[in-house]
């Protein structure tokens, strides 16, 4: 039996700011290479995306009487990523509409860049 991981994948945002197409297309080139290497060694990707900056990010905070917005990822020190859902939304209001009602008690909306 197989398990499915999920490759988060961290840098510092103030580095990207200043990409070049070229060096966007290198970065994708590099990925592109990557999950053929992947797959070249058997496993299966089933999915994946760049995310906009963290400065796009709405947190959708429950468990009080009514759920708490925030602009930005502002999850407590103490919590750690569990998961991803990606879905398709008419806007971000649906989107913020669909995390309240997510059984987590954090969970951050961002933008899911385009990469094709």
């Amino acid at each position: 039996m197989s398990t499915k991981y999920m490759f988060l994948i961290y840098s510092d945002e103030a580095d990207m700011a200043g990409v070049t197409p070229e060096q966007w297309d290198q970065m994708l080139q590099a990925h592109n290479a990557w999950a053929a290497s992947v797959v070249a060694g058997g496993a299966t990707i089933h999915g994946g995306d760049a995310l906009a900056p963290s400065a796009t990010a709405t947190t959708v905070r429950t468990g009080g009487a009514t759920p708490v917005v925030t602009d930005g990822p502002f999850a407590e020190t103490k919590e750690a990523l569990g998961g991803f859902y990606v879905v398709e939304c008419a806007d971000l209001d649906q989107a913020l509409a669909l995390a309240h009602t997510l059984p987590a008690n954090t969970v951050e909306v961002r933008p899911v860049i385009d990469t094709n």
